[in-house]
């Protein structure tokens, strides 16, 4: 774990070395400094040595601006090594996200995912920064001052050790208690994302139904859930912090009850004992430095375990070794005895599905809810592997093709539109990044949203709120038909492209698709039925198989399912 984590230092070597230098340098100024006041009270003051006593001074001024010169470097450019390992962990968390399929997310909640790529990497920050820092500073006035102690007295230095050893094994035995306490704490604050961002979402529905006090009573569960988390994470944090400080302050006790001895004895001096007493007053901030370590190092292997747990999870629809990638596509697309079924249940969604489409034919799949329309059209673009059969296009198995190159040459128009909050004109060139403004504003008028668009104060820099919220449901489908316009694939899909909206919007829906699938492979789900009757051919779908085909006409003639379907749209 703690190797896979150095690697994120690498980049940034330079600086790590810089930050590391620099705390070498700052333990070295702070130990020096009881060194030579010993010597000033030592020698130099009682001999009345003038300039001596004012070397000494100047010294000790030169290593305090040097001390003061050192923190500034230490924290300024400790910190930015942090956020720059932050930047390039939650850069390949995000860059992992975009990989994994579909699956991944169907099963794991987004508040959780913006839990761990937020507020852990927070933590793993400051751990990347203050970790090794703190504990090369505190190893470095650790050993120096015992250094000097034992060399000025190592009996005194030895009575000085005994609270050490104590305190470590406190650290150690409440530290895991800490670990536990804290991983249950990221897993609760996680909850309460995804609650909030979940209600948050569904703000309309929850003020429709009238169910903000149900909504707020789910809320305080999980708010409630978090905070007895913390308390216990927090009691145990008192625990461990009021013993570390009784070994702390017990600390001073020790020196002075060992120095009364030496001194009573004769083996000591005061001015001796001022010296320990003044490298007690350094040794403490680090034996603090090595508490907050622990602290630290506890939450933040926590959150880099959940960095890597999903860092860990591979993708299900991988590209082969070398995929192929042909030039062009035409749109010839076969189906051959394909089937699919949930992994988890074993339910069989698809059975047998076998069809051709040439290119730049259309064809519609019909048939009720859960009949396994939009599960076939989604193996296609390979968001979900088939589990037997083939699905080729231009003779190219789907899973021999790259899938960066599959799926730039499909376009999608979904039920539920999601735009991006953002403008217009950005959401339209998701479709080719690159176009040109003629080029947007083209796809626009295609697409019979362009003159929606002139109405707008700000045009195609209007923004469009979270999701879209701005614009009407047919409004939006309009933007993400000029958004496949712009991407100019020749293979489409229509998933339930107009099933919830007004007549007068699927009107111009209607026409918009019309223009769009000219001389492109098109498949279209529909429930409404006569909204599919120009197509080459359709295919009516019951239970994960076709049960028949034909073109409209030839089906209302055979008076079977669809006819069935056929009629109860028009009631």
């Amino acid at each position: 774990m703690i190797v896979r984590f150095l690697k994120y230092y690498k980049p940034h070597l330079p600086l790590f070395l810089l930050d590391m230098g620099v705390a070498v340098l700052a333990s070295i100024f702070s130990v020096f400094f009881p060194f030579l006041t010993r010597i000033l009270l030592k020698e130099h003051i009682p001999n009345k040595n003038v300039e001596m006593i004012i070397f000494f001074l100047a010294i000790i001024f030169i290593l305090q601006i040097l001390s003061s010169i050192t923190s500034y470097i230490r924290i300024r450019w400790g910190h930015v090594l942090g956020v720059r390992i932050e930047f390039d962990l939650r850069a390949d968390m995000f860059r992992h996200l975009q990989k994994l399929s579909f699956n991944y997310f169907d099963n794991v909640k987004t508040g959780h995912i913006m839990s761990r790529i937020t507020n852990d990497l927070n933590t793993i920050t400051e751990v990347a920064h203050h970790a090794p820092e703190d504990l090369l500073i505190s190893l470095c006035v650790i050993s120096g001052a015992f250094g000097f102690m034992f060399y000025f007295n190592p009996y005194m230095a030895l009575i000085s050790l005994l609270p050490l050893p104590f305190m470590f094994l406190w650290g150690m035995l409440v530290g895991k208690k800490m670990k536990r306490s804290f991983r249950i704490v990221r897993k609760k604050i996680a909850d309460i994302n995804s609650s909030v961002e979940n209600s948050m979402q569904g703000i309309r529905e929850v003020k429709s139904y009238a169910n903000e006090e149900l909504v707020y009573s789910k809320f305080t569960t999980h708010n409630t859930e978090f905070k007895l988390a913390k308390e216990y994470a927090y009691k145990i944090m008192g625990l461990f912090y009021s013993v570390i400080y009784f070994f702390r302050e017990i600390y001073y006790t020790t020196i002075i009850a060992g120095g009364a001895y030496f001194i009573f004895i004769g083996e000591m001096d005061v001015i001796d004992l001022l010296a320990f007493l003044l490298f007690v007053g350094i040794i403490l901030p680090p034996i603090e430095r090595l508490i907050n370590f622990t602290e630290q190092y506890y939450q933040g292997l926590t959150s880099f375990e959940r960095f890597t747990e999903i860092m860990d999870i591979e993708p299900d629809i991988k590209d082969k070794k070398d995929p192929v990638e042909p030039s062009k596509i035409s749109g010839d697309l076969i189906l051959k005895n394909v089937k699919y079924q949930y992994e988890s249940s074993h339910t069989v969604i698809l059975n047998n599905l076998s069809l051709h489409i040439k290119p730049g034919e259309s064809i519609a799949l019909v048939g009720e809810s859960g009949a396994g329309k939009s599960t076939l059209v989604s193996l296609i673009p390979r968001f979900y592997e088939v589990n037997d059969g083939e699905i080729l296009i231009d003779n190219n198995n789907v899973l021999d093709l790259k899938q960066k190159f599959l799926r730039e040459n499909i376009g999608i128009v979904q039920q539920n539109v999601f735009l991006f909050d953002t403008t217009i004109k950005e959401n339209i060139l998701f479709g080719k990044p690159d176009a040109t403004d003629d080029e947007v504003i083209d796809a626009a008028k295609h697409a019979n949203i362009y003159e929606y668009i002139l109405t707008l104060p700000d045009g195609l820099e209007t923004l469009v709120g979270e999701r879209g919220i701005k614009l009407s449901g047919g409004q939006k489908q309009r933007v993400s038909i000029a958004r496949v316009f712009l991407k100019n694939p020749p293979i489409l899909i229509f998933d339930e492209a107009t099933s919830s909206l007004d007549s007068e919007s699927e009107a111009l829906i209607q026409k918009s698709m019309v223009e769009l699938c000219k001389n492109r492979t098109t498949i279209i789900i529909a429930h409404r039925l006569s909204t599919v009757k120009h197509v080459d051919k359709i295919y009516v779908m019951r239970n994960g198989s076709f049960t028949e085909s034909g073109n409209h006409q030839e089906l209302l003639d055979k008076k079977g399912y669809y006819y069935s379907l056929y009629n109860e749209t028009l009631i």
